[in-house]
């Protein structure tokens, strides 16, 4: 199906007609004119107020996962000792990528329908582990759960963890990020969750610590970070940019600024508690635990008893409404509805969550 009559999936998101609209123009070569370098500025300066920091922002063409893969490679090297946090798929799928590049990993797993917590047992294993990464998922989408990485944070600094790495792609502009007050080195972001761009650019944050090491790493593949130290300053990016993408990241950044970003999150907020409140009332089950964070931009429902997830889905796609799956072990047991970015919007939701009531009753 080309297009949702009402979506609600945990990305990629609702695009907006604004941001739909920048693309849709003949740039110039991005290689050769000032106006791309002084567009790619902007944006890193937009996204630095989204996130909460100073560090540098390098923009790159692709999925999120690019992100997640060049920060990685461009700090690690076989033997390196990385500590994986994980309350789901990604923070484990984190590691195992961790562990593809030959490092040593150790993954403290949580529950799937739980936050990040015990933090005893993590302070015991980085004493002994002593870890040159830390890994951490702000917002695990496919468990609609949060992490605190304060707290993470705070003990990355007592104990002189060079680097903590976070995955905040569901989270940047839905969530409270604050990558310098928790001392995050590389904070990974992706265009088509919260921002409501399509999924076409990635983006993260590098702490000065980072950029150290990855002098020090040196890769050189094509989703290497170290080219991009300096790309503006040079007017030499590592392969062609691409303007359309970052134009539309750019005017994402823009509507969530002037929208407010506190006010934003609230809407997020608002959004995700009445979507919680509404489904209980309705019967369902909340997959995580009462005690967990919830996620502000996405809600994790045990599929119902008297549906597969696949007739759920068959109904609900035959009253218009499309929400997400889930993968992995979760896969056909947990259903996700996705609030973030334009799809926090309470009478969308509303309309949304009647037709899930009149399926599901």
């Amino acid at each position: 199906m080309e297009k949702y009559r009402i979506s609600m999936v945990p990305g990629p998101v609702s695009v907006p007609q604004e941001i739909l609209d920048v693309a849709a123009f003949n740039y110039g070569s991005a290689d050769l004119e000032e106006e791309y370098a002084d567009l790619y500025v902007k944006t890193g300066e937009a996204l630095q107020k989204l996130m909460g920091t100073r560090n540098q922002i390098v923009l790159q063409t692709g999925e999120g996962m690019i992100a997640l893969w060049s920060a990685l490679k461009s700090t690690l090297v076989p033997g390196d000792r990385v500590l994986a946090l994980s309350t789901g798929l990604f923070g484990h799928g984190i590691g195992e990528m961790a562990e593809a590049l030959e490092c040593e990993v150790r993954i403290i797993g949580f529950g799937f329908d739980e936050s990040v917590s015990d933090f005893e047992l993590i302070e015991k294993a980085i004493r002994e582990f002593a870890p040159k990464m830390i890994t951490l998922v702000q917002n695990e989408t496919p468990s609609g759960t949060m992490n605190p990485v304060d707290k993470i944070g705070e003990l990355k600094e007592k104990y002189g963890v060079p680097l903590l790495y976070v995955d905040a792609v569901s989270g940047i502009g839905g969530s409270v990020v604050n990558v310098d007050e928790w001392h995050v080195d590389l904070c990974l972001g992706g265009s088509q969750k919260c921002l409501s761009a399509p999924a076409n650019m990635a983006f993260l944050s590098v702490s000065p610590k980072a950029w150290e090491i990855i002098e020090e790493v040196g890769y050189v593949g094509y989703d290497a970070l170290l080219p991009f130290r300096f790309a503006v300053e040079k007017r030499y990016f590592p392969y062609t940019p691409y303007w359309q993408g970052t134009a539309q990241l750019y005017k994402a950044c823009e509507l969530i600024l002037q929208e407010g970003l506190q006010q934003t999150i609230e809407r997020h907020v608002e959004a995700a508690e009445f979507c919680r409140k509404r489904c209980v009332e309705m019967g369902l089950k909340l997959y995580p635990r009462p005690d967990a964070l919830y996620s502000s931009t996405v809600t994790a429902l045990y599929v119902p008893a008297k549906y597969t997830w696949q007739e759920l889905d068959k109904n609900l796609r035959g009253q218009g409404l499309v929400v997400g799956g889930n993968y992995g072990c979760l896969a056909g047991e947990v259903f996700r509805i996705g609030h973030m970015g334009s799809q926090a919007n309470l009478n969308l939701m509303e309309e949304a969550l009647d037709i899930l009531e009149k399926v599901t009753r």
